[in-house]
C-alpha cells in the first residue's frame, strides 16, 4: 500500500470517528433537554447545601414521578387584593428534573454531580378592575435529601410594573430582589437558613409527615411579601399537621395558610386557604383567599406547544 493511500485511509477513519462522536454528543444533549430525567438512586453531597439526612423514597414514588410526565393541577381561585376578592385561576405544575447544585439551574444533560429535584411551578392569574395580575413562583426541592430548597424564584407582573425575587441556597440564603417600588428596588443580601414556605408544597408531595410542626421560624411565600410590602426575612411561625391538611400560622403577620391534600399517595393538593388583612385604609379587612382544585392531568407539557394542543387548557378549566 502506497504512503498516500495510507494517509487517505487514516484521514477517512478520523473523519468518521469525529462524526460519530458529534452524533453521540448531540443525542445526549437532546436527551438531557427533557423535563423529566432518569432517576438517580443516590443523592449527591454538596458542601454549599445544608447537610442533613437522606430520605427514603418508595418505588411507588419513583413510578409516579419518573414516568417522563409532569403533574398539572388547575384551581378555581378567589384572590384577596385591595380589600376585595378577585376571581381567577391558579395552577400547580410538579415535575422532576436534574439540577446543577453550584450554578443552580436546570441541567441540560445527565451527570453524576446533578441533584434530582422536584420542581413546583405555581401560577396565579386574576384581574383587579381594569388591569391583570400574573404571579409565578418556581421552587427546586431535593428529592433524596431532607434539605432546604436549592432555589426559589418569584415574579409578579401587573400594569403598574413588575417585581422579581430569588433565593439561592449557598452558605446562607442569598436574596436578590428587584421592584419598581421605592425602597424595594435592587437589593442583594443574605439571611440565615430556615424553613421556606415555598418549599413546603414540594415537601408535602414527597412526605407530608416530614412537614415542620410546632413553633419555628419561616420565610413567607414571596408573593405575600411582595403584595404586602413586608421584608423578606424569617418570622415566627407555627405548623399544624392533620391527615389531610397542613396549617402554617404567622402571629406577627396576622396571616395563616392551610393546604388541603389527599391523605394517600401521591398526596394531591386539593386546594388552599390563605387568611390575612388585605387592603389599605378604610378598605382594609380580613379576607381569605381560596383555591379549589378543578382537574389534574399527567402530561409531557413541554411538547404540547402547537395550536392543536390548546384544547388541553379547556380540559383543565383554564380557558
Amino acid at each position: 500500500m502506497s504512503f498516500p493511500t495510507k494517509i487517505f485511509r487514516l484521514e477517512r477513519t478520523l473523519f468518521f470517528l469525529m462524526v460519530t462522536v458529534a452524533l453521540v454528543a448531540l443525542f445526549v444533549n437532546c436527551k438531557g433537554n427533557t423535563e423529566s430525567t432518569t432517576i438517580q438512586e443516590m443523592p449527591v453531597a454538596n458542601s454549599t447545601l445544608d447537610a442533613t439526612k437522606n430520605r427514603n423514597i418508595s418505588q411507588e414514588f419513583k413510578d409516579y414521578w419518573y414516568a417522563g410526565k409532569a403533574e398539572i393541577s388547575s384551581y378555581k381561585l378567589e384572590q384577596a387584593r385591595y380589600g376585595e376578592l378577585r376571581d381567577g385561576t391558579a395552577a400547580l405544575i410538579f415535575v422532576t428534573e436534574d439540577f446543577l447544585p453550584e450554578v443552580q439551574v436546570k441541567a441540560d444533560r445527565q451527570n453524576d454531580t446533578n441533584v434530582p429535584v422536584l420542581k413546583v411551578n405555581a401560577t396565579k392569574n386574576f384581574n383587579t378592575g381594569i388591569y391583570p395580575y400574573s404571579v409565578m413562583s418556581s421552587t427546586f426541592y431535593p428529592v433524596f435529601e431532607e434539605k432546604h430548597a436549592i432555589k426559589v424564584s418569584q415574579s409578579m407582573q401587573e400594569w403598574c410594573g413588575h417585581q422579581y425575587a430569588q433565593i439561592n441556597n449557598r452558605e446562607q440564603f442569598e436574596v436578590n430582589s428587584h421592584s419598581y417600588f421605592e425602597g424595594e428596588a435592587d437589593k442583594n443580601f443574605s439571611i440565615p437558613k430556615t424553613t421556606l414556605e415555598n418549599e413546603l408544597w414540594a415537601q408535602l408531595r414527597i412526605d407530608p409527615t416530614a412537614l415542620p410542626t410546632g413553633n419555628f421560624k419561616a420565610i413567607p411565600d414571596f408573593s405575600f411579601t411582595r403584595m404586602k410590602h413586608v421584608p423578606i426575612k424569617a418570622y415566627n411561625a407555627k405548623g399544624t399537621l392533620t391527615a389531610t391538611s397542613y396549617t402554617l400560622e404567622y402571629p406577627d403577620l396576622n396571616r395563616s395558610l392551610t393546604i388541603n391534600f389527599s391523605g394517600s399517595f401521591p398526596y394531591t393538593i386539593e386546594g388552599w386557604e390563605e387568611t390575612f388583612v388585605d387592603g389599605y385604609g378604610a378598605r382594609a379587612k380580613e379576607l381569605t383567599t381560596k383555591a379549589t382544585r378543578i382537574k389534574t392531568i399527567k402530561s409531557a407539557y413541554w411538547g404540547k406547544n402547537s395550536n392543536a394542543d390548546a384544547g388541553l387548557r379547556t380540559e383543565l378549566g383554564l380557558e
